[in-house]
């Protein structure tokens, strides 16, 4: 068995709970109303979406680490 490790983001959601993205497998998105359950949710994502790849003979894609940086613009008042 082979073990894949993603970085993934979690996002406040309006509505509360969180939202989660993995930038290494495009379209994943998912959520949870706490951050245990949203974990548990992109877990269940993520391995279904490994799944189908697998299922069409096509590739693990790599993992990729976003860049995280604050950007700030003026604005007329």
């Amino acid at each position: 068995m082979a073990e894949y490790s993603y970085t993934v983001l979690f996002e406040p959601a309006e509505e509360g709970g969180f939202v989660v993205t993995c930038p290494a497998l495009p379209g994943l998105v998912t959520e949870g109303d706490t951050m245990e359950e949203a974990r548990e949710m992109a877990r269940d994502a993520i391995h279904g979406y490994l799944e189908s790849l697998r299922k069409d003979d096509l590739p693990m894609p790599p993992d990729r680490v976003p860049v995280k940086e604050e950007i700030s613009v003026l604005m007329p008042a």
